[in-house]
């Protein structure tokens, strides 16, 4: 008996003879934290400097550190080089490459996307002319989700902040959606004890009845043939197969089985009704926290949204603006609220349809602010993969770097060439964001709302 584990979910999981019971409870007893991170693939990351352990074998560009470095006090973190992800979750990497969704562009959604590991990951993973809306319910974690798909520099992202029930409003749009599922968290169990007395047998059939209504309210907006990646943090049987089960029962969908490698450690499990295979992550068994997903895919039909209803605007934005600070070949220019964005210009109908049926947060790249004739150039801006490697910059030390994460004031003298005007900081060759060359002093641009507060 664990002395950790709750009495119900052992005796839950102990119903399956195959499952090595006596290995489970030895390993949550022990509170333990793995350390991962997944490299952003189009900014530069000094991989050497940091204490590699191996890679994850079933998602590229990511890798198992031997210890866990403070994120917070690492500028390459706030640049957006890397993120900092559980191991498990990055399975969907290996699905993504699995199912082909990176050979062209598509259009995908990630449904309950904050705190946006996954969004990151989509973002990386499928072809670069994809389409991605990460959507986020809580409107206090929309923020985190905003900071971190900046950070991550791709401009063909929107997020969006909806009830699931608003993807209702646009049937048969997505090729691939995927819902990383609200619930019980019994698969955090491994790293924090300190949730295990929130797990109750009531919570895990509120959050099976609670996944389902997400699903029901938005799974209209898959087209037929699209695929469903369903994922939760949790063992129990009544979030996870008996999900599956009910998806393909009530929706017409099929489940898909890729290739794992035996090596890896992954359970595979079938469903009970409909032997839908599933994948399963047990911390006795692989170097992850406990984590289930499984793969579906729409057979049934599915009417699509209409783009012919759409009433295109009349832009008015100046398209030469840009060009001056950013690489914007494939997009288009327009202002909201005075200020300027970027997005691919093969999705500018979609963006106007997007916004007549959701609450869109951010779209693409925002620029800067206009006023007047002068653009005063935004933090998203500095951090994007499309700004202008011509723009005027300067390479901080590891405590300067730190210095203007935090806000504070920079000497004049690191301005060794007596640059003027708007210039990028970098650290290790990687954009930080702003700051302003002023005759006597330097003025610092990074924005006050994310700085870091402790040293």
């Amino acid at each position: 008996m664990s002395n950790i584990l709750p009495n119900d979910l052992l005796s839950l999981l102990k119903g399956d003879p195959s499952f090595d019971y006596e290995a489970f409870v030895a390993v949550h007893d022990k509170e333990q934290k793995t350390t991962s991170i997944r490299i952003n693939p189009l900014k530069d990351f000094p991989i050497e400097n940091y204490d590699i352990e191996r890679a994850i074998p079933w998602c590229e560009n990511a890798y198992y550190l031997k210890m866990r470095p403070v994120f917070t006090l690492d500028p390459l973190f706030h640049s957006g080089s890397y993120y900092s992800q559980e191991a498990s979750s990055m399975f969907l990497d290996h699905v993504i490459r699995q199912l082909n969704l990176n050979i062209h562009p598509i259009k995908a959604l990630d449904l309950c996307a904050a705190p946006g590991g996954k969004s990151t990951l989509i973002n990386s993973a499928l072809h670069k002319d994809s389409l991605l809306l990460a959507n986020e319910i809580i409107k206090s974690r929309v923020n985190i989700l905003t900071d971190n798909l900046v950070r991550w520099g791709n401009s063909n992202t929107v997020i969006s902040n909806n009830d699931p029930s608003a993807y209702g409003r646009l049937p048969g749009y997505f090729d691939f959606m995927v819902v990383d599922a609200p619930c019980s968290g019994s698969g955090m169990f491994h790293k924090d004890h300190s949730v295990v007395n929130e797990w109750s047998l009531a919570n895990v059939k509120l959050c099976s009845e609670r996944q389902q209504r997400i699903l029901s309210q938005s799974i209209a907006t898959l087209k037929t043939g699209g695929y469903l990646f369903y994922s939760t943090c949790s063992y129990s049987n009544e979030e996870n197969e008996e999900i599956v089960d009910w998806l393909i029962e009530e929706f017409d969908m099929e489940s898909v089985a890729i290739e794992v490698d035996s090596s890896w450690g992954i359970t595979i499990t079938e469903s009970k009704s409909h032997q839908a295979t599933g994948y399963r992550f047990y911390p006795h068994l692989l170097k992850g926290e406990g984590f289930f997903c499984a793969i579906l895919r729409k057979k049934a039909y599915q009417e699509t949204f209409s783009m012919k209803k759409i009433k295109m605007e009349k832009n008015g934005t100046s398209q030469n603006i840009a060009k001056n600070w950013i690489d914007d070949t494939g997009h288009y220019s327009f202002i909201h609220h005075n200020f300027l964005h970027i997005f691919p210009i093969q999705y500018e109908q979609d963006l106007q349809a997007l916004q007549n049926v959701l609450y869109l947060k951010n779209a693409g790249t925002e620029i800067g602010e206009l006023k007047g004739k002068d653009l005063i150039p935004s933090h998203d801006l500095a951090l994007s993969n499309l700004v202008r490697i011509d723009l005027p910059f300067i390479n901080l030390d590891l405590e300067q770097a730190q210095n203007y994460l935090r806000k504070e004031q920079l000497p004049i003298t690191i301005n060794t060439e007596n640059l003027k005007g708007w210039i990028i900081v970098r650290y290790k060759g990687v954009n930080l964001g702003w700051i302003k060359a002023m005759p006597n002093r330097i003025n610092n641009y990074y924005p006050k709302e994310i700085r870091i507060w402790n040293l």
